[in-house]
């Protein structure tokens, strides 16, 4: 369950926005100032902040201030009962999701809270993916051996070469560790899924099918572990 704290000093408003707020499934609790905000929020623990801005102590404007500098990106609506354009700006340029101005429905206020919960759920669950940060490149290259992943296509020192598909995702994986020695297992799990019986020589099959199309001297056979690639100046010394 989702916990909201209420920075108002106003009781209440306070409690008119509590009993939405638990109708609507969410439990909250109370800051009546500034300074008891930033308190609350380093000692609890919240999924969203309803912020006044005319508080004692340290007006809204602040707490939003403190609450960002210290790289807190919980999500903040301010439900105010200013209404310039001015305070609007200033709110959502210092960093909160919403501006309410009262009086205001609180329909409108829980869906509103509901939406901001939703991207913030949204947004963590984007940042904690495996994939977070992390582009696919164009292409893999790896002396003079050139795979367009986009577009499936291959080359060796500029010139073109046919690969079938199990010949390009066998070729992909080995550019995709140039260091790395990967044994028949390792490829066969990578390639194949595990579709392939452990004991066939498939891997074998396929490693000279690429050395034909690659050449010979670009992948290493590591005896008793398994192929890499050909260094520098391995290709260089075969050549």
């Amino acid at each position: 369950m989702s916990r909201i704290l209420i920075v108002e000093d106003e009781a209440r408003i306070a409690s008119f926005i509590a009993k939405g707020l638990k109708a609507a499934g969410f439990e909250s609790e109370q800051a009546v100032s500034g300074t008891q905000a930033i308190v609350q929020l380093a000692n609890g623990s919240f999924d969203l902040v309803i912020l006044d801005l005319g508080l004692p102590q340290m007006d809204g404007f602040e707490v939003l201030e403190k609450i960002r500098s210290g790289g807190d990106e919980i999500p903040v609506i301010i439900l105010t009962a200013r209404t310039s354009v001015e305070d609007t700006v200033q709110g959502l340029s210092s960093g909160a999701q919403d501006y309410m101005s009262k009086p205001f429905r609180v329909e409108e206020l829980i869906a509103r809270v509901k939406l901001r919960l939703k991207s913030q759920e949204e947004a963590a669950a984007a940042s904690s993916s495996p994939d977070a940060g992390w582009e696919q490149p164009e292409r893999l290259e790896h002396l003079g051996v050139v795979l367009g992943l986009a577009t499936r296509q291959a080359s060796v020192d500029g010139e073109p070469v046919e690969l079938s598909a199990r010949e390009f995702a066998l070729a992909e994986v080995l550019l995709d560790h140039p260091r790395q020695v990967l044994s028949r297992e390792q490829l066969l799990d990578m390639v194949w899924d595990s579709a392939a019986d452990t004991s066939s020589n498939v891997v074998d099959v396929y490693i000279r099918y690429l050395r034909n199309k690659l050449g010979s001297q670009r992948i290493v056979t590591v005896r008793g572990a398994g192929y890499r690639l050909a260094t520098g100046e391995e290709l260089a010394r075969g050549q």
